[in-house]
């Protein structure tokens, strides 16, 4: 991966965080990583606990960020969300837990709430 690319997808990720936290969110992790993958947010607000997938593009020449969060992505988020909740038992109590995408296109944010 090439630094600009890096550089695009840190600038999603903190524009996305940006966004829940304007919304009331508390961020409980960023880029979260164990042996099964990594999980780009963690937020909570209430009592609902957010996995949120970050996609971050600068044009639509390869589709719209939502697009890239396939059916093998949301399994592989979901598996990494119960280690996560495994290994934080004690701040990952929440009646509720949902599952977002955020596509960001050219500095825009897109949350889709509960996109799986």
């Amino acid at each position: 991966m090439t630094q600009r690319r890096r550089r695009l997808g840190a600038s999603g990720e903190d524009r996305a965080a940006a966004w829940y936290e304007a919304h009331g969110y508390v961020v409980l992790d960023r880029n979260w990583r164990c042996r099964e993958g990594e999980l780009d947010l963690v937020c909570r607000r209430g009592d609902v606990l957010v996995f949120s997938e970050v996609k971050t593009r600068s044009s639509l020449a390869y589709g719209h960020p939502a697009e890239a969060v396939t059916v093998a992505k949301q399994r592989k988020v979901r598996q990494v969300a119960m280690r996560w909740l495994a290994d934080h038992r004690d701040r990952a109590y929440a009646p509720a837990l949902r599952f977002d995408v955020v596509a960001v296109l050219a500095g825009e944010v897109d949350v889709i709430e509960g996109a799986f």
